[in-house]
C-alpha cells in the first residue's frame, strides 16, 4: 500500500511527513512517500493534499506542476483511490475560494471558502477548538464530540450541502472542521498537529477503504 503526500510547495511538510510515516509504521498502513511527480500520484493507493498560505496561491501551484493537477483528478475521481485534503488542501475540495479573487476549486464539495466573519473574535482562528460530529464516518471512528484539534486560518468553508459536512467547530458562529463525500475527505484543522485525535484520524484514514 502506497500513500502519497503531494508536494506542490504549499506548505512545510515535514510534520505531515513524520505523522503519515508514524502512523503507518504502527497499524501497518505501507509506505508514506512526499512527492511532486504525476506518476508517483497515478500508482498512489491513498492521496493527501496539504496545503498552507492563500487559497489562490495554492490554487496556482497545483495547476502549475507539470500533469499533477491532471493525474490528482485522475486518481480520485476515475480509480476513486481516498484521498484527503488538509487545511488550503481541504479548501481546494470546493466549488469556488473567494480569498483576494475568485478561484475555481476542484468542485468536490458543494460549498464556497469566504472569509471568517466571527464578531468579537479573532481572525485568524488560530489554535485549539473542540470538534462538533454532525455525521458519523469510519475515518472519525473512535472520535467523539468534545475532543480537540489544532487550527490556523482566516477562511472557511460554506458547505451547500449538508450532507458533506461531517463536522464543524464553534468560532462565533459554527465553522467547518471536516467535510467528504464518497473517498473523499477533507480538514480545515491540521491532523498532524492534533495530537492524539489527529494520529486517531490519520491511521483511520490508512485502514479506510470506501
Amino acid at each position: 500500500m502506497l500513500t502519497v503526500l503531494i508536494d506542490y510547495e504549499s506548505g512545510n511538510l515535514h510534520s505531515a511527513e513524520k505523522a503519515f510515516q508514524r502512523m503507518a509504521r504502527e497499524t501497518g498502513g505501507g509506505e508514506v512517500i512526499v512527492t511532486d511527480k504525476a506518476e508517483d500520484v497515478l500508482r498512489a493507493d491513498r492521496v493527501v493534499l496539504p496545503g498552507d498560505g492563500a487559497f489562490p496561491a495554492c490554487a496556482k501551484a497545483l495547476k502549475g506542476h507539470e500533469n499533477l493537477f491532471e493525474a490528482l483528478r485522475e486518481v480520485v475521481e476515475e480509480k476513486a483511490r481516498p484521498f484527503m485534503g488538509i487545511c488550503v488542501g481541504m479548501q481546494l475540495m470546493c466549488r469556488i475560494g473567494h480569498e483576494y479573487e475568485e478561484t475555481a476549486g476542484l468542485g468536490w464539495i458543494d460549498g464556497e471558502v469566504t472569509r471568517i466573519e466571527a464578531e468579537g473574535m479573532k481572525v485568524p482562528h488560530m489554535g485549539w477548538n473542540d470538534l462538533v460530529i454532525d455525521r458519523p464516518h469510519p475515518v472519525l471512528a473512535g472520535i467523539e464530540s468534545g475532543q480537540h484539534a489544532y487550527f490556523v486560518h482566516s477562511y472557511h468553508m460554506a458547505v451547500a450541502s449538508p450532507d458533506q459536512l461531517i463536522a464543524h467547530v464553534d468560532y462565533g458562529h459554527p465553522v467547518t472542521a471536516i467535510v467528504g463525500r464518497d473517498n473523499m475527505i477533507g480538514t480545515q484543522f491540521h491532523p498532524e498537529k492534533s495530537q492524539a485525535t489527529g494520529l486517531k484520524m490519520i491511521a483511520n484514514f490508512l485502514s479506510w477503504a470506501p
